[in-house]
């Protein structure tokens, strides 16, 4: 019984043994692990369109008189009539120095003025008193001429005096500091009892008109010769006349409402920053904007063949932008590309591709060169009707 025991045990290990081994056979091909089926990405055909870029240009804002309001006269200052950041028009007082001692030399200009008056009266006295004696022959003629000079004498201090009075006159009215234009006040550094002068280091205030506000902006040597070839005219200034209007980005990223025209351009080139300075004016009768503010000046240029690409199409790898093209049996391959500008939501391509191209739309970051995937076709058309230029 023991031994039939052990052979029934003996039989049934090998038949287990036999069935596991039969069934992992016969699996055969069917085990092994199958390749994933290529990706399904969306690509899309690259077009041709009209499109409009943009150019930027950090600009600085001026008005377009900002004067230095400056003492004339010496004194302590004691009143301040306006506020830092007030409009003011032309005309209105804006500071006032003491002027007691302005006037004193009024008063003292004025008594020596009354004085060589009276000399004068004497001297004119004394010349028709000797007229009659000398046609008389009563005395010799050398009285009278000296009495003449005595006289001219006088009127030249009567002259002088009163050059002195309207001198006094002129600084009293000096010691009341007035706009000389309408604008907006800017800092007020000095206060109440400062002693002020013309050798006053810092202006009382700067006085800004920003009824019109300039941009300044700048074009390095490659921009500028741009510039020169993208508009007609034989002068730079005939070229100025084409350009279209610009605008204006501020520095919270909007854009001011009222566009702008270049107007002028510097005559020579910054050597040692390498640029070349425009200037742009903008109207600004809400006073918007201010001197001392900055932004960017924007310069549309319009293509009319443009090569479009979505800007979600691409990626970029050591300062360089690429796209996937769709060759051959479906195959991507990584392409550089040349961006000259964008409009929208899409990339302006001067070189790397063409048009009838297709490139991967989306999923860019799950692929590498060489790999399969199954085109999802989407046409540019719709993609510029949901993103317009």
């Amino acid at each position: 019984m023991e031994r039939a025991g052990r052979k029934y045990f003996l039989f049934v290990t090998v038949f287990i043994v036999f069935i596991v081994y039969g069934c992992g056979s016969s699996s055969g091909k069917e085990g092994m692990p199958q390749a994933p089926p290529p990706q399904e990405l969306p690509v899309v055909t690259v077009g041709i369109a009209p499109a409009t870029t943009y150019q930027e240009f950090s600009a600085s804002l001026e008005g377009i008189k900002d004067i230095e309001i400056r003492p004339q006269v010496e004194g302590y200052l004691d009143r301040i009539f306006i506020d830092e950041g007030a409009h003011v028009k032309q005309g209105q007082v804006l500071f006032h120095i003491n002027d007691r001692p302005y006037h004193a030399q009024l008063e003292n200009a004025k008594a020596s003025l009354a004085a060589a008056r009276a000399d004068m009266v004497n001297a004119q006295i004394n010349v028709t008193r000797l007229t009659p004696l000398v046609d008389n022959n009563v005395i010799s003629d050398v009285q009278l001429k000296t009495a003449k000079a005595s006289y001219d004498e006088a009127k030249a201090r009567v002259a002088q005096a009163q050059a002195l009075v309207n001198n006094a006159e002129i600084n009293l009215g000096y010691t009341s500091v007035k706009a000389p234009v309408q604008g907006y006040v800017g800092r007020i550094p000095l206060k109440i009892g400062s002693l002020v002068g013309v050798s006053t280091t810092e202006p009382l205030t700067v006085l800004s008109e920003i009824r019109e506000i300039y941009a300044y902006f700048s074009l390095s040597e490659n921009d500028f010769l741009q510039f020169k070839n993208q508009y007609p005219g034989t002068t730079v200034e005939e070229k100025i006349k084409q350009m279209p209007p610009v605008e204006l980005v501020l520095a919270d990223g909007s854009t001011y409402p009222q566009k702008g025209k270049v107007q002028v351009v510097s005559g020579q080139f910054n050597n040692s920053m390498g640029a070349i300075s425009f200037r742009a004016s903008f109207l600004n009768q809400d006073g918007l904007l201010r001197s001392g503010n900055t932004g960017k000046i924007r310069i549309p240029r319009t293509v009319t063949t443009a090569v479009l690409i979505p800007q979600e199409a691409t990626f970029e790898l050591q300062d360089k932008v690429f796209v996937f093209v769709v060759g051959d049996s479906n195959k991507v391959a990584s392409v550089p590309i040349v961006v000259t500008g964008s409009s929208g939501n899409y990339y302006l391509v001067d070189k790397g591709v063409k048009a009838g191209d297709k490139i991967v739309y989306s999923g860019t970051d799950r692929l590498q060169d060489g790999a399969v995937i199954q085109p999802q076709l989407i046409s540019m058309d719709s993609l510029l009707k949901k993103k317009p230029l």
